[in-house]
């Protein structure tokens, strides 16, 4: 095996592989990257079994062959490498790496490519495309309300399901819950409801542009995403997601509007002498504003109030600060409401811009 690249071209796909790789022990074949070259293309892959990634890039092949090594000195070694082209060439087992015109050599021994597993492929699930930012833009406004109790694992992922037009996406700690419901002016093909780990968002924040299309393939137990020249895939968490519909309330008597920004910048403000186990905020919502008050502690006391729309009578409500910020940082347009019917049951936090945006939070008991 023997081929030139440019130590930027192959360096980009490296570091993408290397989050596929396993970082728990160095001597698994799966803390390797695959390497294959052929024509003048070099294949790529990683897995670390639960998820798979393979690109191509153009390279110079003077010997084609295959072999794997350690991703992550292969990453190191490439990182410290002046920017020019670089021969790697596999000798006596050894992965020898030598920039042309330069004094230096490395080598890196190597387990042979026979030995690594193969990716998985799809089930048989036709490829689709969608936009990136829609997709990348659902996953950011549901996120942060995944549990991370993994004694209910099948909440520690983001349920996706097809609706009559699109797709939801919803995720809940049982304390949460946020819910998408997003239509697409292309018609999506049926697909099964599923369970996707944080761990593919993660990377396809990283993989993604945000401009033009990707393609999915969901199947029953994978889920693949095609980018460009890069493709990659996760397995599916098993297990019944609840029936998160229960939860969001058919109606609700009273609503408060206000800007996104005053409440974003007050929760900033009164957090600050916020307990930090609980969280704890109170909201007295009125016809005058919305007083925020923090919970009391040793370090002191912070109030702000703020101007809103309503009409009904004085309600105190008590929640965890973080559960109103988080949806109000992904919110689009200027204002928001909050709708509920009393102060101690499930609220509806949405925006004023959108329909298709949910939060709903469950506030803490008051003298809890």
């Amino acid at each position: 095996m023997k081929f030139v690249c440019s130590k930027e071209s192959i360096l980009t796909e490296i570091i993408y592989s290397m989050d596929f790789t396993s970082q728990r022990n160095s001597l698994s074949i799966t803390s390797n990257v695959y390497l294959e070259t052929y024509d003048d293309r070099l294949i790529i892959r990683a897995t670390d079994q639960k998820l798979g990634f393979s690109t191509e890039i153009a390279v110079q092949t003077l010997e084609e062959g295959k072999t794997t090594v350690f991703c992550e000195k292969l990453l190191n070694i490439l990182r410290s490498l002046p920017d020019t082209n670089v021969i790697f060439s596999v000798v006596d087992g050894m992965f020898a790496i030598k920039p042309e015109s330069q004094s230096i050599d490395f080598k890196l021994r190597t387990i042979a490519a026979d030995e690594f597993p193969n990716l998985e492929k799809p089930e048989g699930a036709p490829f689709f495309s969608i936009s990136q930012k829609a997709f990348i833009d659902m996953a950011n406004q549901t996120m942060f309300a995944i549990s991370e109790d993994e004694t209910r694992y099948f909440l520690c992922g983001l349920y996706v399901e097809r609706n009559a037009s699109g797709m939801n996406m919803v995720a809940t700690d049982g304390r949460r819950l946020s819910l998408v419901e997003r239509s697409f002016e292309e018609e999506l093909p049926m697909f099964p409801s599923i369970i996707i780990p944080t761990k593919f968002f993660t990377e396809l924040k990283k993989l993604g542009t945000e401009e033009g299309v990707m393609e999915l393939s969901i199947g029953e137990n994978l889920l693949f995403a095609k980018i460009g020249q890069r493709t990659f895939y996760s397995t599916l968490i098993k297990g019944q997601y609840p029936n998160y519909r229960r939860v969001i309330p058919d109606s609700q008597t009273y609503s408060c509007t206000m800007r996104i920004q005053d409440m974003l910048d007050a929760l900033k403000r009164v957090s600050l002498l916020v307990e930090n186990k609980a969280k704890r905020i109170f909201l007295d919502i009125s016809e005058a504003g919305v007083l925020l008050t923090s919970d009391e502690s040793e370090a002191g006391e912070a109030k702000e109030i703020i101007p809103c729309q309503y009409e009904g009578p004085d309600s105190k409500v008590s929640l965890n600060y973080t559960y109103l910020l988080n949806p109000l940082k992904v919110m689009e347009g200027e204002y928001f409401s909050i709708n509920f019917t009393e102060p101690t049951k499930a609220m509806t936090v949405k925006p004023e811009s959108t329909r298709d945006y949910y939060h709903i939070i469950m506030p803490m008991q008051p003298n809890a």
